[in-house]
């Protein structure tokens, strides 16, 4: 018996040793493993504090150019100034009337648009046609005064348009731009965009515009009708169904001057052949500009301006342009066949 305790002691002894050495060990392994991760974290703290600054720095000039760049744009005086009141009493007839108009987008840019003359009677339909870049769209555009004429004047039913209130001159005239530009909202929102003023739009009124645009089967087809979402940019929309929806909203203003900036141009041909009869029908008191590049959106204008580099280079009908204007002559053989063309006349 003595023998065996006194074999066992250092035994147990020896195992205390061990267990006490390992729990040291650990101990301090664990703490130096806290105080790493204390560090780490600290550590990445400070790093963290100087990359921001870095991208403070990097950002910062960029900040101050775009705010400075903002408030050049916020405190710039308009240079197309309206008058607050028309005081104009004469009724509402839609004659437009160009004199010798000219137009610079800068005093010193060579001019775009080159004493243009011509004169829209009421009911009217003049087209203009071209080849990229020759003025048509800045043309109309001085119409609404989006631009200034630099030379020459224009004439609303006999008075400059610049004797007009902005919003006088507004409810004359419905503009359709070639990107048709549709908000989020629903069908009804956005049409009713195009009020003038004069009084609130009745969904009666708007399917007539919708109809008139042909637009109302395909809106008719929604589950929704008139509370149809739009999305952003109208985007769940084709580009054809944009471009009718603009129109429609441009009718239901009831303008005395409608303004076509190559607003047919996604509509397919049938569309467009059906449309353009219908406006001549349903709008004949209704004075029409048409921005065109297809031959046969025009042909039954009343009169045709063809522009070459700002100036008109023929005026005339469908017809006579096509037996005497040789700009016109190569812009139709292009689109059509002159069977197509003999027939249309």
């Amino acid at each position: 018996s003595y023998l065996i305790n006194d074999i066992s002691v250092p035994k147990v002894t020896g195992t205390s040793v061990s267990v006490l050495a390992a729990k040291s060990a650990i101990t301090d392994r664990v703490d130096l493993f806290s105080n790493m991760v204390v560090f780490s974290s600290y550590a990445m703290q400070v790093v963290m504090g100087f990359m921001m600054m870095v991208a403070i720095f990097i950002i910062m000039p960029r900040a101050l150019v775009s705010a400075r760049r903002i408030n050049e744009v916020l405190t710039l005086a308009p240079t197309v100034t309206f008058k607050e009141n028309s005081h104009i009493q004469s009724a509402p007839k839609g004659q437009i009337e160009f004199q010798d108009v000219s137009f610079h987008y800068s005093k010193d840019s060579e001019a775009v648009i080159e004493h243009v003359s011509f004169k829209a009677d009421t009911g009217q339909t003049v087209a203009f046609i071209g080849s990229t870049g020759s003025g048509k769209s800045t043309l109309v555009n001085l119409v609404p005064r989006f631009y200034d004429a630099t030379e020459g004047s224009i004439k609303l039913d006999g008075i400059d348009i610049k004797e007009y209130s902005h919003n006088d001159l507004n409810n004359k005239i419905g503009y359709i731009p070639q990107k048709a530009v549709l908000f989020s909202g629903t069908v009804r929102s956005n049409m009713i965009f195009g009020e003038s003023g004069r009084e609130e739009l009745s969904d009666e009124q708007i399917w007539q515009a919708l109809e008139l645009a042909q637009a109302k089967e395909f809106i008719e087809a929604k589950e929704k009708g008139l509370d149809t979402e739009v999305a952003q940019g109208g985007s769940n929309f084709s580009g054809g169904q944009k471009q009718r929806l603009a129109i429609a909203r441009a009718l239901a203003r009831h303008p005395e001057i409608l303004i076509f900036d190559d607003s047919f141009s996604a509509l397919d041909y049938k569309t467009d052949h059906i449309l353009r009869h219908v406006l001549k029908e349903k709008t004949a008191a209704m004075t029409k500009l048409i921005v065109a590049q297809r031959i046969s959106t025009i042909m039954d204008a009343d009169l045709i301006l063809v522009l070459d580099q700002g100036k008109v280079v023929g005026q005339g009908t469908h017809k006579e342009l096509l037996s005497n204007n040789e700009v016109y002559q190569e812009i139709a053989y292009s689109q059509l066949s002159k069977e197509e063309l003999e027939n249309e006349n």
